[in-house]
């Protein structure tokens, strides 16, 4: 016997699609809080005894080289998330949005907990310039600053420097 859908029935209502968007966009941001604290506490836990006494293929025991390498991580991280396009549903550019946040300010901190006596002053010093503007770019976002805020256009133009004097001291 063949199954029949019967007509008379009204079809069911799944509710209109700017009200599934919009929970979509809160279940998005939920999501990107959840990631970002968990990012934050993996980065400001302490790792254990064992983690710390030896180095792994990814932090060298050079300071330059692994300040350098964090460096180059977070940068790539960050312009991957902040160029990245799914398109124009509102629920992708909240979700790109979010990672863009998320690797803004995770890259920070990331950076700031590489520094350490041992890396040379100069380049000590353009990595936290570069990692606090991150920090401030990423809070300010998920404050509501828009991109045409002036104080935080100066963040990103004083974070670009801070990436270029890095590059060179990097090399």
């Amino acid at each position: 016997m063949a199954l029949m859908w019967r007509y008379d029935r009204p079809m069911p209502d799944f509710g209109n699609a700017s009200t599934r968007t919009n929970q979509l966009v809160i279940a998005a941001l939920v999501v990107a809080v959840a990631a970002l604290g968990v990012a934050v506490w993996a980065l400001i836990s302490s790792p254990s005894s064992s983690e710390t006494s030896s180095a792994t293929a990814d932090q060298s025991t050079d300071p330059k080289t692994r300040v350098c390498s964090a460096f180059e991580l977070v940068r790539g991280a960050v312009s991957l998330q902040t160029n990245a396009n799914l398109g124009e549903d509102p629920v992708a550019v909240q979700a790109v949005a979010a990672n863009a946040r998320l690797a803004t300010l995770g890259g920070g901190q990331f950076l700031l907990s590489r520094l350490d006596g041992d890396v040379p002053d100069d380049l000590a010093g353009a990595v936290r310039t570069f990692a606090n503007n991150l920090e401030y770019i990423g809070m300010s976002q998920l404050a509501g600053a828009p991109g045409d805020d002036p104080t935080q256009a100066n963040r990103m133009n004083d974070a670009q420097a801070a990436s270029t004097k890095i590059t060179e001291l990097c090399k």
